[in-house]
């Protein structure tokens, strides 16, 4: 390396050259490097403590609370007779349940009604996989009249569930919450603003009770504020994870109206970017403004038979209904014609509250960022402490743990899949806390070996530039592509180069490059940690790369906490620098070794069994005309119990399009005495080369829903109406080129007309129903103990179908 050189001590510091003291590479040089680094972890454990501590749910309060306040007792009564049982839209039990809740709101004397119609209307939310999808819906309707109403907020949260399992939580937990919601409101003064309670009905089928809502229902003809309320999992804090467009003052009355405010614009942006949906798509789409909370740990138990109000975690209950009511007074409170803003804001938590600045900072905030660590690697340059290569060096190796990390979490999940294949099935493992642990142990690892091989020959100082610099240029590029994600990397790389820099300037004898290095480390914890804990439940055990992606930048923000931990950087031979060596891997030998135990004791600890069962699905399908039936599974890799019903793979569209297009796992199966649905025909007529057939489909048995197909090498579907309304016609590739879903069936049938263009002498016509429960099959055998269902909207679903020539 050259022999060394030493900066000038006084007047201008000198230039440095190739051989810098290897002493002198670090941010700080604290006299008492122990001392120093137990007090900077201590402080970082306090800080990170008290961040995770802030995500906790607060305890539950007793059903004898003071009247004007939520009660998760008082909710958790109403939890249980929603959640009796199984209550699918249309079913007898989900009857009951909308009976129930109409008269809690009666009893409030709230002025109610049950919206009773055929919805969606012409044009939304269509092409589902079977084809346009519509159904009936009784949505319960109450409302709070205000004072001196500048407007309307709508609570709303759906009280149907699906067909494999009783909603506790989802979403028994929302709509007991706007039912104690809706009592606390009432016994205190009335609001400004309007309040309105929407019970929505059959969001798992469609959001159809939510479309037809908030496009047709007179409450809703002039818009408003809408809080909705769900669950994806049995515990954990209540996120507010969505948001309308321009959400700045809607955040703003979130953060100061919340009791307990968890949400991030992060989770903003990525959940506009997936396909999924809630009530809240349908209030969107007709240009309402709101927001969409939810708890979603715990996600094993979602959609299945163990969705039962015992799992219910009563804090999270209590944590949706104090937010809910807070912000329902605010937004009651205040002039509802001013909620607009032109931009969107950036928010996390943080102890005790909610950050949030106006989004239009993002960008100066990121640019500042990237100057500040170009500052950094300047002064440390300058001061000798790395050479313009090294922080080249630096930069570009640094880079190897933020893509280390991921891979290497993806491929632990994906040996600990191969071991127990049926995690591929769920959302999350049972107990997922040890795997998650896991996870960040791995990157600790890989983040820890990196440094410890790099350290000495490139230098502390070039690595913590080096890592601040991608977390700078990370920010630049989420400020343009995710504008609500750029403060996970923008605040910590501008805290980090700012730390450095006081760090640099600072006597190196002294506490304060500690502090310093300290104070901006604490930064990142605050708002990478909570994102990390956060990240595991919102994306599941099968992308906790990304979880170990934000881990490992959290790392990188902490650098020159973690030199600590290292003997001086450079200055020793012989037996002195092996020791050196040796001491510096201790933390990543530790925290590898860490991820092993960890795995294993994941495995050990989250077996199934009966009260946590291997995930199986399985459908049923028969063909009325022909008599053959098969067995069906979505399974890509068959558990043991369903490779008993199935084998090899088929393409079972052209037979049921009303299961959609794809192939599934299929195998012969006994025919069912049952009845394939009636089509009748009411009116046949042709004029101008075109054939308008009116239709009753009739289903022959209890079906949860029904549907029909139109053969495109026997006509071009030109238009469709259901129950007098009118269905997109979007034109499906494959033999059925129309197709028409329609959940809950009256028992009288559902009317259909069709206008085509045939092209062969009979149009050829497929009328599927489904049930569920495959119990009283022929050949069925009923599921060990610790063989569960998968949560699924196919699931022990029982198909007839049958062609009809007209």
């Amino acid at each position: 390396m050259g022999a060394p050189t030493t900066p000038a001590t006084t007047g201008t510091p000198s230039r440095p050259t190739r051989g810098v003291p290897p002493a002198d590479r670090a941010l700080t040089r604290p006299r008492r490097r122990l001392l120093a680094a137990a007090a900077a972890l201590v402080a970082l454990a306090a800080v990170g403590a008290g961040s995770l501590l802030d995500l906790r749910t607060p305890a539950p309060k007793p059903a004898d609370a003071p009247a004007g306040e939520f009660s998760a007792g008082r909710a958790y009564e109403d939890v249980q007779v929603i959640a009796a049982r199984t209550h699918v839209a249309g079913s007898p039990a989900n009857d009951q349940v909308r009976a129930h809740i109409e008269q809690q709101l009666r009893g409030l004397g709230l002025e109610t009604e049950v919206q009773d119609t055929v919805a969606p209307e012409a044009g939304q939310l269509s092409g589902a996989a079977g084809g346009a999808t519509m159904a009936r819906v009784r949505n319960v309707v109450a409302r709070l009249p205000g004072t001196a109403s500048t407007g309307r907020i709508f609570l709303v949260a759906h009280y149907d569930s699906v067909q494999t399992g009783p909603g506790g939580n989802d979403d028994a937990a929302g709509t007991s919450a706007i039912l104690e919601v809706a009592r606390a409101l009432t016994t205190g003064p009335r609001p400004r603003n309007d309040i309105v309670f929407v019970l929505t009905d059959a969001e798992e089928a469609c959001l159809c009770g939510a479309s037809a809502f908030a496009a047709s229902h007179p409450l809703a003809a002039d818009g408003g504020v809408v809080l909705n309320l769900e669950a994806r999992g049995s515990t954990g804090p209540v996120i507010m994870f969505e948001t309308s467009k321009n959400n700045a003052k809607l955040v703003d009355v979130f953060g100061r109206a919340a009791p307990h405010p968890v949400g991030t614009s992060f989770a903003v942006e990525i959940y506009r970017a997936l396909p999924n949906d809630t009530d809240f798509t349908a209030f969107l789409d007709q240009k309402f403004v709101g927001l969409n909370s939810a708890y979603i740990d715990g996600g094993a138990i979602y959609h299945t038979p163990l969705d039962t109000p015992t799992a219910m975690d009563r804090g999270s209950l209590q944590q949706h209904g104090d937010n809910a009511l807070g912000v329902a007074r605010e937004f009651g409170a205040v002039d509802l014609t001013d909620l607009r803003s032109g931009h969107d804001a950036t928010y996390f938590p943080v102890p005790g509250g909610l950050v949030r600045y106006p989004g239009w900072l993002t960008v100066p905030l990121a640019l500042l960022a990237v100057a500040a660590v170009v500052a950094l690697g300047w002064l440390t340059r300058r001061q000798g402490r790395a050479s313009t290569g090294r922080l080249a060096a630096g930069f570009g190796l640094a880079l190897v743990p933020i893509v280390a990390a991921p891979v290497a979490a993806q491929l632990l999940w994906l040996a600990i899949t191969t071991i127990r294949p049926g995690y591929a099935e769920l959302l999350d493992p049972y107990r997922p806390v040890w795997y998650r642990l896991a996870v960040l142990a791995l990157a600790a690892a890989i983040l820890f070996t990196w440094y410890a091989l790099t350290r000495r020959r490139i230098g502390p100082a070039a690595l913590a530039v080096g890592g601040l610099a991608w977390l700078a240029l990370l920010g630049v590029l989420l400020a343009v592509a995710v504008p609500g994600g750029a403060y996970l990397t923008t605040l910590p790389a501008l805290a980090g180069a700012l730390g450095g820099l006081v760090a640099l300037r600072t006597r190196q004898t002294g506490p304060w490059p500690v502090v310093a290095v300290t104070a901006a480390a604490a930064v990142g914890v605050l708002i990478l940690l909570p994102t990390v804990v956060l990240l595991f439940p919102a994306l599941g055990m099968g992308m906790g790369g990304v979880a170990a992606l934000v881990a490992v930048l959290l790392g990188l923000t902490a650098l020159p906490v973690v030199d600590l931990l290292h003997p001086q950087a450079g200055g020793q031979r012989g037996l002195l620098a092996l020791r050196a060596r040796r001491l510096g891997v201790l933390p990543a030998g530790a925290a590898a070794v860490a991820a092993l135990v960890l795995a294993g004791v994941g495995l050990a600890v989250d077996r199934f069994d009966a009260a946590h069962p291997a995930p199986t699905h399985l459908m049923y399908a028969m063909d009325a005309g022909t008599g053959q039936a098969r067995w069906l599974s979505h399974e890509s890799d068959p558990q043991p119990w369903t490779d008993g019903y199935v084998d090899g793979m088929a393409d079972v569209g052209d037979d049921f399009p009303g299961l959609g297009d794809g192939e599934l796992r299929a195998g012969p199966a006994q025919t069912a005495n049952l009845p394939a649905p009636k089509l009748d025909v009411l009116g046949d007529t042709t004029a101008g080369g075109e054939r308008t057939l009116r239709l009753r489909l009739t289903p022959q048995r209890v079906a949860r829903l029904a549907t029909l197909h139109v053969d495109t090498s026997t006509a071009t579907v030109l238009r469709a109406e259901v129950a007098g309304r009118s269905v997109p016609v979007e034109p499906r590739e494959g033999k059925w080129g129309f197709g028409l879903v329609f959940h809950a069936p009256p028992a009288e049938g559902i009317e259909v007309t069709l206008t085509v263009r045939p092209t062969a002498a009979q149009v050829a016509l497929r009328a599927m129903d489904a049930s569920d429960g495959l119990e009283a099959l022929p050949g069925f055998q009923a599921r060990p103990p610790a063989v569960g269902v998968v949560g699924s909207h196919s699931s022990e679903m029982l198909a007839v179908a049958r062609t009809y020539p007209i």
